[in-house]
């Protein structure tokens, strides 16, 4: 299902991780649980993947992650502001140290929406704050932009562990 540099890139996140006891969660929307897919794919993620929530609509984000209705309101789902809150809120509902959150346009988006491929990260580490990335790709196709999401946001949680 994944290729092999992907599924290297989440096993050594894995690994570092089970050093550290450190367990993960995942808030993701426009990967539709990719993230959490490619964690499930390795033997033993059971020691440290901790959950996924997949909250592609508004109301999920709100409902499961505790994203405020005024951030989805003023900035959309599509924002710094909106992941930055569906990490923290992913860590706050689970059991988890370090989580990530992703929403985007996969592609192609309503007539006068954000564009396609226009993705917001965001990583957060219990205690010790949140990252944010922004990623333009471009009208690349659906797939591709989310296979992409899901290699760059292994890479920003990597990063905030450094």
């Amino acid at each position: 299902m994944f290729d092999e540099a992907l599924l290297d890139q989440a096993a050594a996140l894995m690994q570092r991780c089970q050093k550290a006891g450190i367990k993960i969660a995942t808030a993701e929307s426009c990967t539709g649980g990719l993230i959490g897919g490619l964690f499930t794919e390795i033997p033993g993620s059971s020691a440290v993947f901790e959950r996924g929530f997949v909250t592609y609509s508004n109301h999920a984000k709100i409902e499961v992650l505790g994203v405020s209705k005024d951030i989805v309101k003023t900035h959309g789902a599509v924002s710094e502001e909106a992941v930055r809150a569906m990490a923290e809120g992913a860590i706050t509902h689970s059991r988890a140290q370090l989580s990530c959150g992703v929403s985007g346009v996969a592609g192609p988006g309503p007539a006068g929406s954000k564009p396609a491929g226009l993705v917001h990260m965001a990583a957060s580490f219990k205690d010790k704050g949140t990252i944010h990335r922004k990623m333009e790709y471009g009208d690349i196709g659906r797939t591709e932009v989310r296979l992409a999401t899901v290699r760059d946001a292994l890479a920003l949680m990597e990063k905030l562990l450094d």
